[in-house]
């Protein structure tokens, strides 16, 4: 596939790194061109820096990874307004929660995933990957003891499917949650990670772990 990324900090880097080891094609941009060459320059021949704007252009898929104050800016160097994302893929993996709280910093109602497609007209937006850490997609995936499962939300089927793909090249499991009317619940979810973590809690301490079977036992209850 034909990545762009959006982004320099330690997810891009990070996704960048697992995808090119998959052997994708990836285009990297930021705010800074110099680090964005940097970046390249590590991952080899299939990864290249580019300008917001060319990141974009003719993309199976592209990864929108930045700061939440930072993706207005960001799509808009991107042309995103003007409808270069129109019918592309767009991952948005932000978390819009305060720093060590974890409490959203949107409007009830609101989501950061909903926001992002209003920003960029005709865009297929997938929420992934604003669960784990970014050093958790740089293991290859054949030395990855415990897949872990990526939830996902959009409206698009070909968008889901296509980042499914992605998810499983750096050695996750796709599952989709819903639609983006749904996507509000998964940020929270991020929102309550974040804060338990922040507070010395390990947050897989305050997830009960349920079997399938119980899950359809309690449904039919």
């Amino acid at each position: 596939m034909r990545i762009g990324i959006l982004g320099t900090g330690t997810l891009a880097t990070a996704l960048a790194t697992g995808w090119a080891r998959a052997g994708h094609e990836v285009a990297i941009a930021g705010r800074s061109r110099a680090k964005a060459e940097r970046i390249a320059g590590r991952l080899g021949p299939t990864v290249r820096a580019v300008a917001p704007h060319e990141a974009v252009a003719g993309r199976d898929a592209v990864l929108l990874a930045v700061t939440w104050d930072g993706i207005e800016d960001m799509l808009r160097l991107a042309g995103a307004p003007e409808g270069t994302l129109d019918g592309t893929p767009l991952i948005d993996p932000t978390n819009a929660v305060a720093h060590g709280v974890g409490a959203l910093l949107l409007e009830p109602g609101e989501s950061a995933a909903g926001r992002i497609a209003r920003l960029a007209p005709g865009a297929r937006v997938v929420k992934a990957f604003h669960l784990f850490p970014a050093d958790r997609w740089t293991t290859p995936p054949a030395d990855s003891t415990s897949p872990v499962t990526v939830a996902m939300c959009g409206d698009d089927t070909a968008a889901l499917g296509a980042v499914g793909t992605l998810v499983r090249d750096v050695g996750g499991l796709p599952a989709t949650l819903g639609t983006l009317e749904r996507v509000r619940q998964l940020e929270e979810v991020a929102g309550f990670v974040i804060g338990l973590a922040f507070a010395g809690v390990d947050p897989n301490s305050a997830v009960p772990v349920v079997s399938t079977a119980t899950t359809r036992t309690a449904s039919r209850a």
